[in-house]
């Protein structure tokens, strides 16, 4: 018998109650789910820290220099003339004593001959005033002549010396003019160019040079250095924070105009002990070897001066380290509980890429060096150890040196990678 109308539909909304009744328990359920989630902790984010540790460094000091010859002989004519010849090679290594040009000699080789003749007319004179003078002095003795003319005589022979003396030194001074048209090198080294072609008209004692001959073996390298970091090196070598290098010279390494370095080191020996009222500097002076004859006089280098060695320098990587807009620096450290908090420091030198600390920081202390971005001051991180970055060298490698150098002049006083500078600069 078939089922009353209202059955069969209850039959037919039993299943969907079902359902309905299933979907609103799994959105409760999900519900819930959502809001314990939120109600957790979130992970940890994690950030690359560098453990600080003590090393030895030996820092060194960037400074601008000119290469100047230790030596330099401007050649000039010391008697005035025709020039005849020039007897070198422009450019070419002459030796002292070397000659270099020659005058038109006929007047000067006349007045030797002038004076030639008034010394033997001289001397003449002598010998007859000598013999004048010895008969007078035995006459004198038998009463055969005066007292007064005896003087005389003695007078005139003495006279007459003093005129050969005259006449010698007259004839001296005509053969070393003579001499003086034949220019001679005082010095051995490199002769440069000429100013003065033969048939030139020259005078004694011009303030045209000839040419100029420079000793090129061994130059200086005239290095200018601030007052102010003078006396910072002082204050560091009296803390005992950086010990010297060497007690009586200092090693420099010079870098050329195109960047390359130079392969012999230098020594520095001598320093100034005026400060210039002009520039606030010291002026330093190296002697640099040049057996090559690379360097010139005039060029510009940069001279790599070391200056001390830190045997516990505390350092840094320098993106770790931030600056407020008042200069002061700070950096984010992860304590022993892995909390991010911010240390303000103080630094000093950069040395490559990482900076000397002088306060705020200690051994052992985690810089972090990456995830500042995602952690904030405060948060709880998990720490992953980064190997620090090697310092870049100082300067570069001796085998990139060429024979010459050609570029221009660099920026003064630029940092090399891996070179400690000042304070001031490095700020």
């Amino acid at each position: 018998m078939p089922l009353p109308a209202r059955f069969r539909a209850r039959r037919h909304l039993a299943p969907a109650a079902t359902a309905l009744l299933l979907a609103a328990l799994v959105l409760a359920g999900c519900s819930r789910k959502d809001e314990a989630a939120s109600k957790a902790p979130p992970p940890a984010k994690e950030v690359g820290v560098v453990t600080l540790k003590t090393e030895p460094m030996t820092f060194s000091n960037e400074l601008p220099g000119r290469t100047v010859a230790p030596v330099v002989a401007e050649i000039r004519p010391q008697v005035g003339g025709i020039l005849q010849k020039r007897l070198f090679t422009e450019g070419a290594q002459v030796k002292a004593g070397q000659v270099l040009y020659q005058l038109d000699p006929a007047t000067y080789q006349a007045a030797q001959l002038s004076a030639q003749a008034s010394l033997r007319r001289a001397e003449t004179t002598l010998a007859t005033a000598r013999t004048v003078a010895r008969r007078n002095a035995e006459l004198v003795k038998i009463d055969a002549i005066s007292q007064q003319v005896n003087e005389e005589a003695q007078a005139a022979a003495l006279q007459a010396e003093a005129d050969v003396a005259v006449a010698q030194a007259t004839l001296q001074s005509a053969r070393i003019n003579l001499g003086y048209t034949r220019i001679t090198s005082p010095i051995s080294g490199w002769i440069s160019l000429s100013t003065v072609t033969p048939g030139a008209l020259v005078t004694a004692n011009q303030a045209t040079a000839l040419t100029t001959v420079q000793q090129l073996d061994t130059l200086h390298v005239h290095i200018t250095q601030s007052s102010s970091e003078l006396l910072r090196l002082k204050g560091e070598l009296a803390s005992g924070r950086m010990q010297r290098v060497n007690a009586d010279e200092a090693p420099i390494k010079l870098v050329l105009e195109d960047g390359s370095r130079y392969p012999h080191d230098g020594r520095l020996t001598f320093s100034g002990v005026t400060v210039d009222a002009g520039t606030g500097s010291v002026t330093l002076r190296a002697v640099v070897p040049n057996p090559e004859r690379t360097l010139m006089p005039g060029m510009y280098v940069r001279a790599v001066l070391q200056e001390g060695v830190d045997q516990a320098a505390l350092l840094v990587p320098q993106q770790a380290v931030t600056r407020a807009p008042d200069g002061s620096a700070s950096t984010l450290v992860v304590g022993s509980d892995d909390k991010v908090a911010k240390r303000a420091i103080t630094v000093g030198r950069a040395v490559g890429n990482r900076w000397q600390v002088l306060k705020g920081l200690a051994v052992g202390d985690r810089v972090m060096v990456e995830g500042s971005q995602r952690a904030r001051v405060g948060d709880t991180v998990k720490v992953a150890e980064v190997q620090a970055a090697p310092a870049i060298p100082a300067i570069p490698a001796a085998s990139a040196a060429p024979a010459s150098s050609a570029a221009g002049p660099s920026a003064g006083n630029v940092a090399l990678a891996g070179t400690a500078l000042p304070a001031s600069a490095a700020r």
